[in-house]
């Protein structure tokens, strides 16, 4: 059976990050990646707030890191990782074609933006539809733009939004929300914001970007157009961390538990979305897998 020093669940940002740090540190790491290398920023048209890089595509951004890691001689997997488990003092990865042993493991699997489950959401996110005000919300300065969801982020991200666009609209399917009283408070103060309550996006408008919106009463069934520049997406995400259930502590939404350190337990190291944080941005996710590889290469060289 192949062995590695260090095994690498997840080639997104987070994940390359950490091969890229763990080949530095002088140990052998092998990242897994079911789909393809870059995780969600790949469908992203347009990045401008990684430091020094300016404006690049989410593709470009990812590709950069590919190829930086392959260069260095890093192994990627393309394979969905089946099973993990500890056996004979590592890690037993079995993955869709194979297994392979690792002193350490580093989980970089990231979490998927929970979808509103329309016609056209797919083709037209990226062009009008988002899932991350901060990142994002630059490009719609002046316009007007929506928000759906009713917890915390969805809060967050209608104050960010409402002190760059020049209307925001926050859409929730009931009267109640899940975020906390102040967060609710302060941006019903905010002059540019207005709620529609009761409502649910029912189809997306626009052909080559999103034009507007129709609205669905959930109760009567009403339907009307509402025009917009940009709609931002803030139900919840589900975070990639069932197949590790057995092996590290998770949070009720399934975020893996580890601090700054990225600490999970004994020999496995969380970097990146998956891990319980506040901001989940690429530079944090580069950030927490540069900490996880050299913790995880520490742990390796241990006697």
């Amino acid at each position: 059976m192949r062995k590695t020093d260090i095994a690498i669940i997840g080639a997104g940002t987070a994940g390359m990050s950490a091969a890229i740090y763990a080949k530095r540190a002088g140990k052998e790491a092998v990242m897994f990646e079911g789909y393809m290398p870059g995780g969600q920023i790949v469908v992203t048209p347009e990045v401008d707030n990684y430091p020094a890089l300016g404006k690049v595509s989410g593709y470009d951004f990812a590709m950069g890191l590919f190829n930086q890691a392959t260069q260095l001689g890093i192994e990627m997997i393309s394979a969905e990782v089946i099973e993990v488990s500890r056996k004979d003092g590592g890690f037993l990865i079995v993955y869709d074609g194979g297994e392979l042993m690792a002193k350490a493991l580093i989980i970089a699997t990231g979490a998927k933006n929970r979808k509103l489950g329309v016609k056209d959401e797919e083709r037209l996110t990226g062009s009008g539809v988002s899932y991350c005000a901060t990142c994002d919300g630059a490009f719609f300065k002046g316009k007007t733009v929506a928000v759906i969801g009713g917890g915390n982020t969805a809060f967050e991200d209608a104050e960010v939004l409402a002190a760059l666009c020049a209307k925001v609209y926050l859409i929730h399917r009931r009267e109640g929300f899940r975020a906390e009283p102040e967060k609710v408070k302060k941006v019903r103060n905010l002059p540019n914001v207005e709620f529609i309550l009761n409502a649910k996006v029912s189809a997306l408008k626009g052909d080559d970007k999103v034009v507007g919106i129709t609205l669905e009463d959930v109760h009567s069934g009403e339907k009307r157009d509402l025009a917009l520049d940009g709609v931002f997406v803030a139900v919840g995400q589900n975070p990639s961390t069932e197949v590790f259930k057995d092996l590290v502590q998770r949070d009720k939404a399934g975020y893996i538990v580890a601090g700054e350190d990225c600490i999970a337990a004994d020999g496995i190291f969380a970097a990146g979305d998956c891990r319980t944080k506040k901001v989940r941005q690429l530079v944090t996710a580069a950030a927490d897998g540069s900490v996880a590889a050299l913790a995880a290469s520490e742990y390796c060289s241990r006697d």
